[in-house]
């Protein structure tokens, strides 16, 4: 195998996608490949009473069932099993460890076979009895036990007192329901072995996280296991932690020390980790010119029993909204689930869903426009660290998004359509097709450099340290790849000074990154 390690390696990788060329982690094909189906729990909380593989075993194909009872040895401390992006508290899951059933959808059995559709009809007949336990599965019914985490940010003035005292008052709750990443490419992971040593191929948004897990949980070296995933087919935050998959396969791999895979169903993907439910709460107070005199956000967000996670889902308004009185509260609830884990915009997609309503039904109140009450409480300042915005632009973007919808209205949309089109923008009719960032983006910095021949050609090139994270994001092209050269044009330095700064624009927010001389960022 070539090595790319050291050497500047272009990704074009279009044509190989399209055109089925490019392998996925469940697409390894070796010689002697044994096929896994997972077997899951039926019930939320419990304990397994007893497992009959027997049926399953007789089933011409079938190589082995794995169980808690006969699996291979494993680490046996919470340490081995925290991978970098784990809640820092709590006990991570540890896939067919033992008898205790923590969630509905929990792995309990893995079958082996020698084709995959054998392995799926055997696991229908891995028959499980449990003692079944009381659970909890509803945030509405637990949330008077709910407790405080440590994320909100830190309160400023004396929000209750000022709310009382504001001409007007506003308080409501949001429920926001799980969600489910669900990306195009299921998970799986294909464990193979070469000359002694693993090769894991595996879905997933960091191999070198994966790598760490891999030898925690099973006493490797990291010269015993490589872990390599070359195309993944959507993440959203799912694949940043490992699955339970790829212990499955690995465990497997050990076990009959042959090469194996494990893919999940469409229907056990929603045993992974999830955005979790959360019930957000606002109390807004204004004054009578439509300023806002106080911010309370308090936010109830779903974890599991064994870990706590938590994301900032309350601290917002202080990027978006001026205000001399906030207060702010993140409580979790346990419940008989998988542990949530990121999902695009963590904690943003959540808070800030219900802050904008809030606002909105605040401006009801007043009786002004919804943007216009933004305007008035525009915050060109970080109120959670009390520091200036270097350049921010989102007062702009109001103005401009309120214009065209005015004049969406006064022409009918005939024009702004007529436009569109015109422009080359992807739609049809009243039709739209676009992306977008929360507003209160926080900023990001990456490494740069000229390509060869670049320098004379407008653009420059961002480098990072990244696979395909499942959002198309690789390297951009080299100028000699003249067919992609459009995507590279993504910084014009033209009139950019031999110093300063590049911008980015989302949806207004400004946020820079310093570079310096030409040559480097």
């Amino acid at each position: 195998m070539a090595s790319y390690i050291g050497s500047a390696t272009s990704r074009v990788d279009g044509r190989a996608k399209v055109t089925g060329e490019a392998k996925y982690a469940g697409e390894f094909n070796v010689a002697g490949l044994v096929h896994g189906y997972v077997v899951e729990s039926t019930i939320p909380k419990g304990r397994i009473a007893r497992i009959d593989t027997s049926e399953a075993l007789g089933i011409a194909g079938v190589i082995d069932v794995l169980t808690h009872q006969n699996r291979p040895p494993m680490a046996d401390k919470d340490d081995a099993y925290k991978d970098e992006v784990a809640p820092e508290k709590g006990s991570p899951y540890r896939p067919l460890y033992d008898d205790r059933i923590l969630f509905n959808g929990q792995p309990v059995a893995l079958v082996l076979a020698e084709d995959w559709e054998t392995a799926r009809v055997a696991a229908s007949l891995v028959r499980v009895d449990y003692q079944k336990e009381p659970h909890i599965t509803d945030l509405h019914a637990q949330r008077e036990k709910a407790f405080a985490s440590d994320t909100p940010a830190k309160p400023r003035g004396d929000a209750e007192k000022s709310f009382a005292a504001a001409a007007v008052r506003h308080v409501a709750e949001y429920f926001i329901p799980t969600e489910h990443h669900n990306p195009m490419e299921l998970f799986a992971s294909t464990a193979m072995w070469d000359d002694g040593k693993l090769v894991v191929y595996d879905k997933t948004q960091g191999v070198q996280n994966v790598q760490k897990y891999l030898c925690g949980v099973f006493d490797l070296k990291p010269d015993e296991v490589r872990v390599m995933s070359p195309y993944m087919g959507g993440g959203f935050g799912a694949g940043l932690g490992p699955q339970y998959q790829v212990v499955l396969a690995v465990l497997a791999a050990r076990a009959l020390k042959r090469p194996v895979r494990v893919m999940l169903t469409r229907a056990q993907m929603y045993g992974l980790g999830h955005r979790p439910a959360s019930i957000e709460r606002l109390a807004l107070g204004a004054n009578g010119d439509g300023t806002l005199a106080a911010m309370t956000h308090e936010a109830i967000a779903v974890t599991s029993q064994f870990e706590e996670f938590a994301r900032n889902d309350t601290g917002w308004g202080n990027l978006l909204y001026k205000s001399a009185n906030a207060k702010f509260g993140h409580k979790l609830v346990k419940l008989d689930v998988p542990t949530s884990c990121d999902m695009r915009a963590p904690g943003a997609a959540t808070g800030v869903y219900g802050l904008e309503c809030a606002m909105d039904e605040l401006a009801i109140a007043l009786k002004i426009d919804p943007v216009q009450l933004r305007l008035q409480c525009y915050s060109d300042r970080d109120q959670g660290e009390d520091l200036p915005y270097t350049s921010k632009q989102l007062r702009e973007c109001y103005r401009a998004g309120r214009d065209g919808v005015r004049l969406g209205q006064a022409q009918g949309g005939a024009a702004l359509n007529a436009r569109r089109q015109r422009t080359g923008r992807l739609g049809h009719g009243d039709g739209r097709v676009g992306s977008a960032a929360d507003a209160g983006h926080g900023p990001h910095r990456a490494d740069g450099q000229w390509p060869r021949g670049s320098r004379d050609r407008g653009f420059r090139h961002r480098h990072r340290n990244l696979h395909d994270h499942g959002a198309g994001c690789g390297r951009h092209a080299r100028p000699a790849d003249r067919q992609y050269q459009r995507q590279a044009r993504r910084f014009d330095t033209a009139s950019m000074p031999a110093g300063g700064r590049i911008v980015d624009r989302v949806l207004g927010v400004q946020r820079h990154r310093e570079y310096g001389p030409r040559g480097s960022w």
